[in-house]
């Protein structure tokens, strides 16, 4: 009998948010789109459906309703209720799966993947997720309604507050609490930087390689990225200087050059600064991972050197916590708060306040500063097991950069090899690598992979990883 299908109501979810009803009348119409009820099939009366599923006959009724007003089922009285005649089943529509991780783009900055040597994660199977547990069950524990309101679009006050004094004592920046403006993101801070302090027309120096996202952030917002080379001391000024003497600002990573892993030496930070002075011009400091240094203690912020009030500083909690958090922050000059407060009204919304809380927390009670210290021993260690591992299988093949700092390494490919080529075929293979080439101005950097190591766990882990890639060159 047809009354013994029972396939088309498959056992209901009592803890879904649709009514049994809706359950019900969505598996017969999907039965009967997908062909497994055919036109003239029988369908259970509604009494007989009601006793098997436990439910009222009146819930039936109204789903068989439904069906009915649409014309997927008919009642025939005595005869009983059977699929309307002359329906056919609907083609699926071919839906494309999405890609599997390892078929990541070529260039994916903020890929929703954990692979192999990716850029930008932190060791993620080191976070104190239990600690991160506890503040966050806490935090739930104490919300009260004035919690669940809007959140405030400069970011929690007690937040900006840790930051500010976070970064007095460990990046040498004295600011207040009123100069943080909490964001969601690298990408967001320099939108209201844009916003707030440039138009469509200026100039902006960026360092060339350096990181691509920003250079479509400023495309975007119809702003000329003038490229200026990065040597072994840094952004070369001179030369920004002679490209474009009136650009409005220059972003700059000096802690650690992203991605060269260089630092701006004093000479040629006494020249920027000399630069934006004389032609009333803005600094962005991209800080976004001076806490990892291995060689000696971490750089002292430009922003520190800051006499004039012109250098912004953009920090980030993704690269130190994790990056769904989506939490940064940036440290304005004191001239230009009211401006940044005028920009955030129109256009910012807040960043979650719970998320805040618990990120303060983490830091009052001290689990910020040692989770950092931790990590930075870890990433010591698993730089050098990384870097050993891939030179004792890659060692003819590439040269590895020593670097003081940072979450990467620079492999320079020897011979002809392209490393677009080779990232593209390692993507493939389900690890991750960035091209160096990418990230120049016009592609013609020198051949080289960047590799993060913070989530290589040993030396023998980076030889069979060094094994693959081997394979794939």
């Amino acid at each position: 009998m047809i009354a013994k299908k029972s396939s088309p109501v498959s056992p209901l979810d009592p803890a879904a948010a649709e009514p049994y009803y809706r359950q019900i009348y969505e598996r017969f119409r999907n039965a009967i789109s997908s062909g497994l009820l055919k036109p003239g099939d029988r369908i259970p009366a509604a009494r007989a459906l009601a006793k098997e599923l436990g439910l009222a006959r009146g819930t039936i009724e109204a789903a068989y309703s439904l069906l009915v007003a649409e014309g997927y089922i008919q009642a025939r009285g005595q005869a009983g209720t059977i699929v309307a005649p002359g329906l056919k089943p609907q083609t699926p529509v071919a839906i494309p799966e999405p890609p599997l991780d390892k078929r990541i783009s070529s260039i994916g900055f903020r890929p929703d993947s954990i692979l192999p040597f990716q850029m930008g994660l932190p060791a993620l199977d080191e976070f104190p997720r239990k600690i991160w547990a506890r503040l966050g069950a806490r935090c739930v524990r104490a919300m009260q309604p004035s919690d669940m309101a809007h959140p405030s679009i400069y970011g929690l006050p007690k937040l900006r507050a840790e930051i500010a004094a976070y970064l007095q004592v460990s990046r040498g920046i004295n600011c207040a609490a009123s100069q943080v403006f909490v964001t969601s993101g690298y990408r967001h801070t320099i939108e209201l930087i844009g916003l707030a302090l440039l138009k469509a027309g200026d100039r902006v120096w960026l360092e060339d390689p350096g990181y691509p996202p920003t250079r479509e952030l400023l495309a975007h917002m119809q702003i000329a990225a003038v490229p200026v080379r990065v040597d072994q001391e840094g952004m070369v000024v001179s030369e920004g200087i002679k490209s474009a003497p009136r650009a409005r600002a220059a972003v700059v990573t000096p802690a650690h050059q992203s991605p060269l892993g260089v630092s701006l030496s004093l000479p040629r930070r006494q020249a920027l600064f000399d630069w934006a002075g004389r032609h009333n011009a803005w600094i962005v400091e991209d800080d976004y991972d001076g806490e990892y240094r291995y060689v000696s203690r971490p750089l002292p912020a430009l922003k520190s050197l800051d006499r004039d009030g012109r250098v912004l500083y953009a920090g980030t909690f993704s690269k130190v916590l994790f990056p769904s958090i989506r939490l940064a922050y940036l440290v304005v000059p004191e001239s230009q708060v009211e401006r940044f407060e005028q920009i955030i009204q129109t256009f910012a919304g807040g960043s979650p306040e719970l998320t805040q809380a618990i990120v303060t927390a983490f830091i009052t009670e001290g689990h910020f500063a040692r989770h950092i210290q931790r990590m930075r021993r870890l990433y010591a260690e698993r730089r050098e097991a990384t870097s050993a591992g891939l030179q004792s299988v890659l060692g003819q093949h590439v040269r590895i950069d020593a670097q003081p700092g940072g979450m990467h390494l620079i492999l320079r490919l020897q011979g002809r090899q392209s490393d677009r080529e080779l990232v593209a075929r390692m993507r493939e293979e389900g690890l991750y690598a960035e091209a160096l080439s990418d990230w120049t101005k016009e592609g013609e950097g020198a051949s080289a992979l960047l590799v993060n190591f913070t989530n290589i766990d040993s030396r023998r882990t980076a030889e069979k990883l060094g094994k693959r890639i081997l394979s794939l060159m």
